[in-house]
């Protein structure tokens, strides 16, 4: 049964550890996220972003492999099925489908018309029980081969979307999508103090988990980050394994070829990945 993220983030947040949004793309990500969330009795949000739910062919596809999924699994931990980054008409898609948490990205536009929308979602998501995740100051990574530094968010913009009674708050600090450059920054913590100041005991969301080092994510949770998300690196471990396999001609060995076996590598890879970051953010027998 899919619970909002709410109250797992609103623990976490208290209790001074972090939730891991891993980002599914099929049945493999999926399974091998769950099997993991529930063999280290963590809570855990499973990400879906636009393109990725268009590539499972569509949201109710999404929320009918996951709820079958966790019902023959007997997944016995809480489980949040969140959209990632959504536009305002994949929120109502998502809630219609099913799921049991959306984000918002009103960030490109312009703060009052973000404010608008997002207090439209607020009270559907309201009247539905799912959470709501909104996003200020954008998250920088590479569109079209342009790499973006993340920008800042402004405390005061923060405070009037968190105001709005949405679940969590994403406030870029310098984080950015996929693989860091080599000149970036770091991450920004006099933003982030200055945003957790403003908004209080609201769980606030680390995008771009990918790459952060450890100490700057341990010193970002001791700040009020109760959600960080994980994506590129499931999906770095995911390649490097299954072109090992390949490499090593495995696929060529016997019925090497067929899919349970060919993939397999990769999947364990996943549940390697998605193990050390539950470790990271402490959300380990919190479930």
């Amino acid at each position: 049964m899919l619970v909002s993220a709410k109250e797992m983030l609103e623990k976490a947040k208290a209790g001074h550890y972090a939730v891991g949004q891993f980002n599914i793309n099929n049945l493999e990500w999926t399974k091998a996220i769950l099997s993991v969330a529930e063999e280290m009795k963590s809570p855990v949000i499973l990400g879906v972003s636009e393109g990725a739910g268009k590539y499972m062919t569509g949201y109710k596809t999404v929320v009918g492999m996951v709820n079958g999924m966790m019902e023959e699994m007997k997944i016995t931990v809480p489980v949040a099925l969140h959209l990632d980054h959504g536009s305002y008409e994949g929120c109502l898609k998502c809630i219609e489908a099913g799921f049991s948490s959306v984000m918002f990205d009103g960030s490109h536009y312009p703060i009052a018309d973000n404010i608008a929308k997002t207090k439209e979602l607020v009270a559907l998501c309201a009247e539905k029980g799912l959470s709501l995740e909104a996003e200020v100051g954008s998250i920088g990574g590479e569109e079209d081969g342009v790499v973006g530094m993340g920008e800042c968010a402004d405390p005061d913009e923060c405070k009037a979307i968190a105001d709005l009674g949405v679940t969590m708050l994403a406030a870029g600090i310098g984080n950015i999508h996929g693989k860091y450059p080599e000149n970036w920054k770091g991450l920004s913590f006099e933003t982030l103090d200055a945003v957790q100041q403003k908004t209080g005991v609201m769980p606030l969301v680390l995008h771009g988990g990918t790459g952060i080092p450890e100490d700057m994510i341990k010193k970002a949770i001791s700040l009020g980050v109760a959600k960080i998300n994980v994506n590129t690196e499931c999906q770095l471990s995911f390649a490097a394994a299954t072109r090992k396999y390949i490499e090593e001609g495995k696929d060529l060995q016997g019925k090497g070829f067929d899919p349970r076996k060919l993939l397999a590598p990769g999947a364990e890879a996943i549940k390697e990945t998605v193990r050390e970051k539950i470790t990271l953010f402490g959300s380990a027998n919190r479930a």
